[in-house]
């Protein structure tokens, strides 16, 4: 019989159209928009001409347009660091060189209200996924010029239109929703963390393994420190702010030429 070889992950399905997100290389630009949930993908094809609906595959979806004459593509991570490492993972192996994370966030700190924008400057990683990849001490950042300009970008927006604030910090990354307690999210808040999502550590370390570059500015959908819930009654802000952390987000890569 014929000695069987172990897979090689890392080596296999190069050059090919990818196995979960559906996308094959020569479909996207070099700079992609990540939203979490597939269902606000369309929201950035708004800001978009020449829309393309590329693929749709699990929690993968991906659509490409052009802004301000650059190819975008925006393709959706699905919740959680292991479908994000994924996506990160198979769109570097396609040719997107740049990515920028715009989702949902909880403030941590008092007086952020949903809406408000909030540009990441580091992930405290409190995920499994990126334990299977680097170091417990190495750390989660993003590009430094993509967070700087995402923070420069959402601060004249709010100068000039008004009627959000924007804030930038360190946030943390949590594998478990509903295992975030009072004591948790009272540590975090301790710590000065500014907000909490499940996504940007694995972003962050999979981007700097593969030679990318990374940021993330993400919409408040709740402040977990001043009792304002996700099932309370602010969803039309948190839609504004998501619109917002996209047109930043778009802004940004014309900006920088990602």
């Amino acid at each position: 019989m014929p000695e069987k070889m172990v897979v090689d992950k890392d080596a296999a399905g190069r050059d090919v159209r990818q196995y979960h997100i559906g996308v094959a290389p020569g479909e996207v630009g070099t700079v992609a928009l990540l939203p979490g949930d597939p269902f606000r993908v369309p929201f950035v094809a708004e800001f978009l001409t020449d829309v393309k609906d590329i693929a749709h595959n699990r929690e993968h979806r991906t659509m490409t347009g052009f802004y301000k004459g650059k190819l975008i593509t925006a393709t959706s991570t699905g919740m959680g660091c292991p479908s994000t490492a994924i996506a990160v993972e198979e769109l570097a192996r396609v040719g997107v060189t740049s990515l920028i994370r715009v989702g949902s966030s909880a403030g941590l700190q008092p007086g952020i209200a949903p809406g408000d924008l909030l540009v990441s400057e580091g992930s405290l990683r409190n995920d499994g996924t990126t334990a299977a990849y680097v170091h417990p001490g190495f750390p989660a950042v993003p590009d430094i010029s993509i967070a700087a300009e995402l923070r420069r970008v959402a601060e004249a927006m709010a100068a000039e239109r008004g009627g959000f604030s924007v804030y930038s910090g360190i946030n943390a990354t949590d594998d478990a929703f509903y295992a975030e307690g009072p004591e948790w999210i009272s540590q975090l808040s301790g710590m000065g963390i500014l907000n909490v999502e499940m996504e940007s550590s694995a972003l962050y370390v999979v981007a700097k393994l593969r030679g990318l570059k990374a940021g993330m500015v993400c919409a408040c959908s709740s402040n977990l420190v001043d009792g304002v819930s996700v099932y309370g009654d602010q969803k039309a802000a948190l839609k504004d702010g998501w619109m917002r952390s996209i047109e930043v987000a778009l802004d940004t890569a014309v900006a920088l030429d990602l």
